[in-house]
């Protein structure tokens, strides 16, 4: 995999550096990313059950999505995107870490799985013309600089009919003092320095950025149970949520 010259505004070069220093610990399910393979459990189930229903396909079988093309945008060492293989997605993963990309293609090759993985940026894929029936916005926003910018190129990257999923973090006190104070401070679950407040988006703000073309068709809170470390669905969006927004088909 060659090196890509990356230039997009959105690219924050602390957040880079960060995540090059945990990378060889992604697939270590007691390390620091072990909050990661237990959300991908939960949010697996829910783009399962949800996106069977937009494209009409059946949940239960053991390869739903057989044929349908999936990005992956900022899929770290591959762990949301060896999930979608599996249920027979053609997925493309890109990431701006090399490290990461690296460690998702060894893995991808001990897992006997075909992804295409890329060190590439949202904006170089919307320069090549690239589109998908699925993009996956997953734990992303809560990184990215000139959130406006991001999302408007990730928008075009959604197919005539195609379908985003986001999940992220809400910008409120309850945000601030679970997902950072105590996931990060108190709990350690998270390394210090995982999330910024400042860059924590409401799911109203994602809304009306992605708006026009894309409607939303369903939302979501997510909680988690401190105790079981369990994730459930909720009504509230104060601290985490996730959003299912599909581009008009005309």
């Amino acid at each position: 995999m060659s090196a890509v010259h990356l230039t997009a505004s959105s690219i924050d070069p602390e957040e880079v550096a960060y995540f090059e220093r945990l990378a060889h610990r992604w697939w270590d399910t007691e390390g620091p990313f072990w909050p990661l393979h237990k959300l991908n459990a939960f949010r697996v189930d829910y783009i399962r059950e949800h996106l069977a229903a937009v494209l009409g396909r059946d949940a239960d079988t053991d390869r739903p999505f057989e044929g349908v093309r999936v990005l992956d945008i900022g899929c770290g060492g591959g762990i949301l995107s060896e999930s979608m293989a599996r249920l027979g997605a053609e997925v493309t993963g890109i990431e701006i870490t090399d490290k990461n990309v690296k460690v998702a293609q060894i893995h991808a090759q001990w897992s006997e799985l075909e992804i295409a993985y890329r060190l590439a940026s949202v904006d170089q894929l919307v320069g090549e013309g690239a589109t998908f029936d699925v993009v996956l916005n997953m734990e992303v926003i809560e990184h990215v600089e000139h959130l406006p910018d991001f999302l408007a190129d990730c928008r075009q990257l959604v197919r005539p009919g195609g379908v985003m999923f986001i999940a992220s973090i809400n910008r409120t006190l309850a945000a601030w003092l679970v997902a950072i104070v105590g996931a990060e401070y108190v709990l350690r679950w998270l390394p210090r320095g995982t999330h910024h407040y400042r860059k924590l988006a409401p799911p109203d703000e994602v809304k009306r950025l992605l708006g026009g073309d894309l409607r939303l068709v369903d939302e979501t809170g997510v909680r988690v149970n401190p105790l079981n470390r369990k994730f459930s669905l909720t009504r509230w969006q104060g601290v985490n949520y996730m959003l299912l927004m599909q581009r008009e088909a005309g």
